[in-house]
């Protein structure tokens, strides 16, 4: 039996996770190690903290603070998050612990001694007012590629291009927005194009690889790869083991995936056991990462090159990465406060609902949504009115009609079919899971319960019991079958659920366990089960808006204005006069706006992405005419045009019927 390592892509330490976390990247592993390990297979489950990097350091700096205080105060929060939905890690581990810096500091040096890490002189860019060059995200400027203005040193969010700092177009410094200089600097870099050839062989011939991941890799390779950058200037981080390399670290791209290692050995060095890491990571050892889909060209291009170039390690088995999670429909935004956080959610709820939701909704390779409103129907038709209803009139009627023992059965084909159904969802639902078709597998299990009540409602036991209390008997003994096997398969999605039906059945052993296929061993006639209890308490539809409320709070809209200061703002209805662009800006209009008895005013808009000169003419638009006046790129601006902004759209506001220019809004 070949060992395995299952890892979870290692979550930022610089905020909580919501639930798009937790459906793409940290469920559907759990559920794969929880089978894996009832099927006796030698796995860990390895996940930590990444703790290094810009987005970090630039935090603490404006916070006036360390950045392992960040860290420090995520961390337990991130573990915890995760721990209470039910994520078994066997260790979760940190990349600020000593031994990720030291097996950090060695794959640097064995990739330098092979050949694959060179020196190179580069311009880079260094703010003269904060004194220090500028890595990745301590810059800001337009995309070279799409125009997107909020793109940074390292990668655009709009187009997904990864960027060299340099490539920027208009750049800041980050801190203090000066625009940074070109200066010469010494950085060390991956020599990442020597893998082309042997990563779109190792892509195309792995066959355990899924097609979306495959086919991001695949068109960055055939587009041809570029070395990478894989230092850069700053004191956070894992500092530069060769002579020359003060004042710089390593890229967190390069030190971060080696944390699945470094959390391994500290794993096994937290045992005693100095050296049984290797046996994973070398050797017959299989590796196998679950991913966001944001970082495949990570983990499937520059991951496994590292791999390649040390020669020391195996390069993953496969890996799976995750699709997106929509909130109602829209992509979810931290900055809108338009997401769902695992915190939030378990004010509300234990964790096994949700994880049937994530796992259920939707393939794991397609992009799902989330809807409060399928939520609460999902919990009440599917948990608690087929599974949950089902295991407890089961178990009340065992209760109720023979005193809460397994009765004794004389078989008919109807109850022999039932039963054979069991054994064929056994290994149904362990085929979707190796396959990590993890919804057909759970969907596998709860057809079982909606064909269980099926045959308790058409055998009828509670109508059975005074005219042939044998049938009854048959229907119970058989249906009390179901409820374990449910019990023993929903386990790796519902662990929660399980043990409760677990107790319900009287059952003392750790199902955790016991092996896989015991979900097909029967209950013994005579076996006295439990206090039968309900499983799941359906939703009532007057408690969904409180539901909606706790899950996805509304976003503080900021400081309260007194009612007498709104007063003195005079806001106008105003035509457009006349339109144009204003040279070396990518997003202001001069405008001049005819507000009738309050004159022709101008008016500089930030509105040039998305709306062009001509279609501004002639448009009657709100304004606030007595803002205090300023000037931009040349142009006085005496008036403000009120428009909506959300979801990188803006929409002017327009009166829906016509007024006279300079009519007033009240």
């Amino acid at each position: 039996m070949a060992p395995m390592i299952v890892t979870s892509a290692l979550p930022y330490s610089n905020d909580r996770l919501h639930l798009g976390h937790l459906r793409s990247t940290y469920l559907p592993p759990d559920v794969f190690v929880r089978y894996m390990r009832r099927k006796g297979e030698d796995v860990i489950f390895i996940c930590a903290t990444d703790e290094h990097g810009t987005p970090i350091a630039l935090r603490a700096e404006k916070e006036h603070v360390h950045p392992k205080e960040i860290t420090d105060r995520y961390y337990p929060l991130i573990k915890g998050d995760l721990e209470r939905m039910g994520c078994s890690f066997d260790y979760f581990s940190r990349t600020t612990e000593g031994i990720h810096y030291e097996m950090t500091q060695h794959f640097f040096k064995t990739l330098l001694e092979r050949g694959y890490i060179y020196e190179h002189e580069i311009d880079l860019l260094r703010c003269p007012k904060c004194d220090k060059y500028l890595p990745d995200r301590y810059v800001e400027g337009v995309c070279p590629f799409c125009g997107y203005e909020g793109a940074r040193g390292d990668s655009c969010d709009s187009c997904g291009r990864y960027l060299r700092i340099t490539e920027l177009k208009d750049a800041k410094c980050a801190i203090c927005g000066t625009m940074p200089e070109p200066s010469k600097t010494k950085h060390w870099f991956f020599k990442l194009t020597a893998f082309e050839g042997s990563l779109k062989e190792w892509l195309g011939s792995n066959t355990k690889i899924p097609e979306n991941v495959k086919k991001y890799a695949l068109q960055w390779i055939n587009e041809g790869l570029r070395d990478w950058d894989i230092t850069r200037d700053m004191t956070w981080g894992v500092q530069l083991p060769v002579e020359g390399g003060e004042g710089k670290v390593v890229y967190v791209w390069f030190d971060a995936p080696i944390g699945y290692i470094s959390s391994t050995k500290a794993y096994f060095m937290s045992r005693g056991d100095q050296e049984g890491w290797r046996r994973y990571w070398q050797g017959d050892g299989r590796i196998v990462h679950f991913i966001g889909k944001d970082i495949i060209y990570h983990h499937a291009i520059f991951w496994p090159a590292m791999l390649m170039g040390t020669g020391e390690f195996n390069i993953p088995e496969t890996i799976i990465a995750g699709e997106y999670l929509t909130l109602e429909g829209k992509k979810m935004s931290k900055s809108r406060g338009w997401y769902i956080s695992i915190e939030n959610y378990l004010k509300a709820f234990d964790a096994d609902p949700m994880r049937y939701y994530l796992i259920s909704v939707a393939p794991l390779d397609r992009d799902a949504d989330f809807s409060v409103n399928d939520f609460v129907k999902r919990y009440n038709d599917e948990l608690a009115d087929v599974l949950g209803n089902f295991v407890h009139r089961t178990l009340t009627f065992i209760e109720r009609f023979f005193g809460s023992t397994i009765p004794e059965a004389k078989l008919e084909e109807k109850d022999e079919r039932m039963l054979h159904m069991i054994k064929n969802t056994v290994a149904e639902t362990a085929m979707h899971i190796e396959a990590k078709h993890f919804r057909d597998a759970l969907l596998s299990v709860m057809n079982l319960a909606r064909e269980g009540n099926k045959y308790l409602n058409d055998s009828a036991p509670w109508a059975a019991i005074k005219s042939s209390p044998e049938r009854a008997a048959a229907t119970l003994y058989t249906s009390a079958q179901i409820v374990k096997a449910i019990g023993s398969m929903i386990s790796p999605f519902l662990p929660s659920t399980s043990k409760k039906i677990w107790k319900m059945l009287g059952l003392c052993s750790e199902i955790e366990q016991l092996p896989w296929g015991e979900a097909s061993f029967p209950l013994p006639c005579g076996h006295k089960i439990g206090e039968p209890s309900p499983l799941f308490k359906k939703i009532a539809s007057q408690d969904v808006q409180k539901i909606r409320e706790t899950l996805i709070p509304h976003k503080d809209v900021g400081e309260r204005v007194p009612i007498d200061e709104f007063k003195k703002a005079k806001i106008g209805i105003g035509e457009i006069v006349t339109a144009e662009r204003i040279r070396g800006s990518r997003d202001l209009l001069h405008l001049e706006i005819d507000l009738g008895e309050f004159g022709v005013r101008s008016c500089v808009a930030g509105i040039a992405k998305y709306y062009s000169p001509d279609e501004m003419l002639h448009k009657k638009v709100a304004v606030l005419m007595n803002v205090q006046p300023t000037t931009l790129f040349g142009f006085k601006s005496e008036v403000m045009i009120l428009a909506a902004d959300g979801d990188e759209k803006v929409a002017l506001l327009i009166p829906d019927r016509a007024v006279p220019s300079g009519s007033e809004v009240r």
